[in-house]
Parts: structure tokens; C-alpha cells; sequence
């Protein structure tokens, strides 16, 4: 804590936000003055880690948390100190870790979770390391969620109506969105390199450089925040669903990986001559046999499984190649210290810190297990057959059935996504929908 009360001292701020992310992968926390939040432990409600993406509580909630609804303890995180670019006084944000009474991680925790699998590479000798990639859409401010979204005017006066993908032009419609972002996403020290416009209207894509996987999921954390953040400035809307409009491609958060040996720095995918070795093949197998059981970590709500679709430029099968952008599993090309694993299943709606556990999870028991893969896709894999979930519930199904995802991830914990997301379906489900009032009211 000494090392905090001197950063705000130096900094002169006068305000801390002590954030912890929920299971969706939002802030949640409180305000404190920063004289008393290097006095004072900071505590907030358990369940606040089982709340639904409505606000809403399980009925499982007494099973998975004290009934009391007790307080857990939250230790700050000194390594995520930044400022807030955006507020009128001197204020911080903290991501803090979350703790039982007993001083024990809190298992519900999703950032515990990223903890739990990255110290399984940590036995090993391993240090993963990603680099995510997240697209979003900037649309028209929406009052009325009865209203579809629209793409927002540039400066030309007009919104885009063709694909524009990787277009120059399109980028500087936005000119003022994207140097206030990256102006705020420097105070903050975020890695963000290179920006894009993807296929979409008026949706883009933020690289991020490679490095460590909680620092990564903290940042893609702060990313998201700092982005809707700069379009509220602009008048506009910032969205990070992954199906927000029916005639646009989706978002994705590809996730590029590899693993380098702690002690000597190199990457344990290849050997001594830069070629793959069974320890890359086994990684890719390991993939493809849990990502089935993962793939609601990767599309956590329900309108997620909007962008699983053939003509959507998104995975549909567990099919992988070498730059093969077709593929769920991609190899890029690279030099042999750079071989790495794209994993292009999770939507950027995905909770970054599960994200990143579950598909290292998946590879870590690839490697454990030595499971082989299929042999390499040449051609559109996006031609084969759908043998991914289509739905939340499907999904959600098939992680309760897998024992190895249990004991990675907690069954606790376990129990505890499912009942919250669920719950999500079940609220969804009730909801009747303008295409059901459109071609069955009157027709059946």
C-alpha cells in the first residue's frame, strides 16, 4: 500500500475508483477519497460476482454465495494504478483482486480464474503470452432500444453504407473518435498499436502488442471502458455486442497466443531448428477438443450466437489452418520465436480474463494430454459443417458436462457461470420478439 499512497500522492489525486470486473467483464466497485481508501480496507458484496447482465440474481444465489450476503475484501492491485483521462478532478483507477474472509482468492472471481490457469503454466516452467485484437462498432446515439442501430455521420455530414474495410478514408470520418481515444488510452499506458477499419459500417479494430495475459485482460478491461467513454464525448454510441446490427459482420476478440519457456526465453513450439514441434500439434488439439465445452466463455450472452453464421466471416467448425482465415484456429506466418496460435471463436463482447483462461485452459490440456489434431484445413473451412453451439443454453451444457474444464476452472465457479448466464437465457427466452408478431401473428 506504500507504493499506492506515494503514486497518488505524486499524482495528486484526490478520488480513487476501486474497480474489480463482474462476470460479464464490466466495472463494478465504488468511489473512494483517496485519504481514505490508503486508510480504510475496501469491501463490497460477494454477490456482486453472481449478478446478471440484467441486475438481476439466480435462484441459486444462497447456494453459491453466503445468504448474509457477506462482504469479500479487495486488495488493490498496484501494477493497474492509472489515471482517469476523463474526469474534471485528479481521479485513479485500481482493479483490485478479491479475497474471502480468510484471505484465500475469491473463487468466483474471473480474474482469479486468469490467476488459477496462468499458475499451471507457471508450474511448468511456461509463460504464455497474447495479444488480443478487439473490434467494435461506433453507431448513432439510441434512446429507444425498440429502434435498430445506425451507423454514426463522419464528418462528411454522412454514415457509411458500403463495406469499407481497411479503408484510410473511412478511419478519418472519425479523425477527432480516434485521437481523443488513443490521446486517453496513452495517459493510461495502455499497449494499443494498430488501428483498422474493418468490414462493418463504422466498425474498427484496436491491436494490442503482445505481453502478459492479466496485463493484457486488465488493459482490454480498461479499453472498453475508455472507448465508450470518448464516443460519449462525440455524440455517438460505442458498442462492444458481438451481433449489434442484422446486416453487418460481427466483433470478434481474436486472440493470437504462444508459450515461451520461463528460463530461457524461447518459444516451446518449436525446437532447436525453428520447426513445429508436438508440443504446437498438441496445443492445436487441444483447441479443437474443448473449445466445444468453452464456447461460452468465448460467446457469453445470448445475442453472441448472432455471429456464428456461415456468411458472417466468423468460425462455425473446429477446423484449423495455417493462414487460413477461414478456420476457427488459425497459424499465422511468422519467424520462429514469434509461432503462435490464433484463436479467432471468442466475439469482443467476451470477458476478457475468462477469454484468455479458457483458451489457454484448452491448449494447456492439449499439451498435458498430448492430443493430436486433424490434419491442417487448405481450403474455406467455413464451407464445412456448423458443429460449434448455436445457442447459450446448448453451450452452457455442454461446459457443465466436461470434468477437465471443472477442475481448471473451479466447480464452484462452474455452478456459478452457468446459473448466472441461465438465468440470462431464461430472461431472454421470455421475451417475445417483432419477427414472431411480423410472420406469426396472423399466420399461424
Amino acid at each position: 500500500m506504500q507504493a499506492i499512497s506515494e503514486w497518488l500522492e505524486k499524482h495528486r489525486i484526490t478520488e480513487v475508483e476501486c474497480l474489480i470486473p463482474d462476470m460479464t467483464g464490466n466495472a463494478r466497485g465504488k468511489f473512494i477519497p483517496a485519504d481514505k481508501f490508503v486508510k480504510e480496507d475496501s469491501r463490497l458484496p460477494e454477490s456482486i460476482l453472481i449478478q446478471t447482465v440484467t441486475g438481476e440474481y439466480t435462484d441459486q444465489h444462497d447456494e453459491l454465495v453466503s445468504p448474509l450476503d457477506s462482504d469479500m475484501f479487495l486488495v488493490p492491485d498496484p501494477r493497474t494504478m492509472r489515471k482517469v483521462p476523463w474526469a474534471e478532478d485528479p481521479t485513479a483507477q485500481i482493479i483490485h483482486d478479491c479475497h474471502t474472509r480468510d484471505g484465500s482468492p475469491h473463487p468466483l472471481s474471473t480474474r482469479n480464474i486468469l490467476k488459477r490457469v496462468l499458475k499451471l503454466y507457471d508450474d511448468e516452467g511456461w509463460q504464455p503470452v497474447v495479444a488480443p485484437e478487439v473490434e467494435f462498432y461506433l453507431v448513432k446515439q439510441n434512446i429507444d432500444p425498440n429502434n435498430v442501430l445506425q451507423p454514426p455521420k463522419g464528418r462528411s455530414g454522412r454514415p457509411e453504407i458500403a463495406r469499407q474495410s481497411y479503408s484510410i478514408d473511412a478511419l478519418n470520418e472519425f479523425e477527432p473518435f480516434i485521437e481523443d481515444m488513443y490521446t486517453f488510452c496513452e495517459a493510461q499506458d495502455l499497449d494499443v498499436d494498430t488501428l483498422i477499419h474493418e468490414s462493418g459500417a463504422a466498425q474498427m479494430e484496436i491491436n494490442f502488442l503482445h505481453g502478459d495475459p492479466l496485463s493484457l485482460a486488465d488493459q482490454v478491461f480498461t479499453f472498453k471502458r475508455t472507448v465508450r467513454e470518448t464516443a460519449f464525448r462525440h455524440g455517438i454510441y460505442a458498442t462492444f455486442m458481438a451481433k449489434p446490427m442484422e446486416v453487418e459482420p460481427g466483433s470478434a476478440m481474436h486472440i493470437h497466443q504462444s508459450i515461451v519457456d520461463k528460463k530461457t526465453g524461447k518459444n516451446i513450439f518449436v525446437d532447436e531448428n525453428g520447426e513445429e514441434n508436438e508440443r504446437f500439434m498438441h496445443y492445436i488439439g487441444g483447441l479443437q477438443k474443448y473449445t466445444p465445452s468453452t464456447i461460452s466463455f468465448y460467446a457469453p450472452n445470448v445475442n453472441s450466437y448472432r455471429r456464428f453464421a456461415k456468411d458472417m466471416s466468423a468460425p462455425v467448425n473446429l477446423e484449423w489452418g495455417y493462414d487460413n482465415r477461414t478456420a476457427g484456429i488459425r497459424v499465422p506466418d511468422s519467424s520462429p520465436q514469434a509461432k503462435r496460435v490464433e484463436n479467432r471463436f471468442p466475439g469482443v463482447d467476451a470477458n476478457p480474463y475468462l477469454a484468455f483462461a479458457a483458451t489457454l485452459g484448452c491448449g494447456y490440456l492439449g499439451m498435458k494430454q498430448g492430443i493430436k489434431p486433424s490434419a491442417a484445413n487448405t481450403g474455406d473451412a467455413a464451407t464445412g459443417e456448423i458443429d460449434i453451439a448455436r445457442n447459450l443454453e446448448h453451450a452452457l451444457s455442454l461446459l457443465k458436462g466436461c470434468p477437465e474444464l471443472n477442475d481448471i476452472f473451479g466447480e464452484l465457479f462452474i455452478r456459478a457461470y452457468t446459473a448466472v448466464k441461465e438465468e440470462e437465457f431464461e430472461a431472454f427466452n421470455r421475451v417475445i420478439s417483432s419477427w414472431e408478431r411480423e410472420y406469426l401473428l396472423l399466420n399461424v
